[in-house]
């Protein structure tokens, strides 16, 4: 009994810690886009989170972070949702069916992630940020991917490979899209599109022949 309610109670704190979390990256980027990330402070953020200041930076190092931490909460609801795939399906099917089920959402998620991908990616201060962001991102794909193929996340190259080049084409294809130079019709069709070319070794498009000079 004992043992039961102090992991009911320390269940409860983690999901407290992930909520405040949560608010306070949701803040950080909600000010980030009216403001100007130069114009947003740690302050501002914990304010607009309804935290003391203080509770902030028991989250986050500085603003940066706080706005870029949304891409790992999207990292680990999509490690979640490849971890729940059938257990029969090949990795890069059970990776393109998470990826359809994380982006086959209501339009006005898609546009908010829309935003915060512009926003990231054009404001030269956050690009380090997302970089650093983007390495934990892999990590935590990696360990899903480990997770479901047996494979030893620490020991095993086979993971890191896997979630490096999942990571790099849904990136690259979300950023394509976002910023209107994909001719997919949705941003779930464009990063499953992404995935097939990679899971093909990437073919080499077909040339036009030359017109001799």
């Amino acid at each position: 009994m004992y043992g039961s309610s102090m992991n009911s109670d320390l269940g409860r704190r983690d999901r407290k810690k992930a909520a405040t979390r949560a608010a306070l990256s949701a803040a950080a980027m909600e000010l980030a886009r009216v403001r100007g990330v130069e114009h947003v402070t740690a302050e501002a953020i914990a304010n607009a989170a309804d935290v003391a200041p203080r509770t902030f930076h028991n989250y986050f190092s500085s603003k940066e972070e706080a706005i870029v931490a949304s891409l790992l909460d999207q990292a680990q609801g999509f490690a979640d949702l490849l971890r729940a795939r059938p257990a029969e399906e090949s990795m890069w099917d059970a990776l393109r069916g998470a990826v359809t089920t994380l982006f086959n959402v209501p339009g006005d998620q898609i546009v908010d992630l829309t935003c915060r991908l512009q926003l990231i990616h054009g404001t030269p201060s956050l690009l380090p940020h997302a970089a650093a962001m983007f390495e934990r991102v892999d990590e935590v794909l990696a360990s899903a991917i480990a997770d479901r193929s047996g494979t030893d996340i620490d020991r095993d190259i086979y993971p890191h490979l896997q979630a490096a080049a999942a990571v790099a084409a849904l990136k690259t294809a979300m950023i394509m899209w976002t910023e209107g130079r994909s001719s997919a019709a949705s941003l779930a069709e464009a990063a499953v599109s992404a995935l097939d070319q990679v899971r093909a070794g990437v073919p080499e498009p077909a040339r036009e022949p030359r017109t001799p000079q």
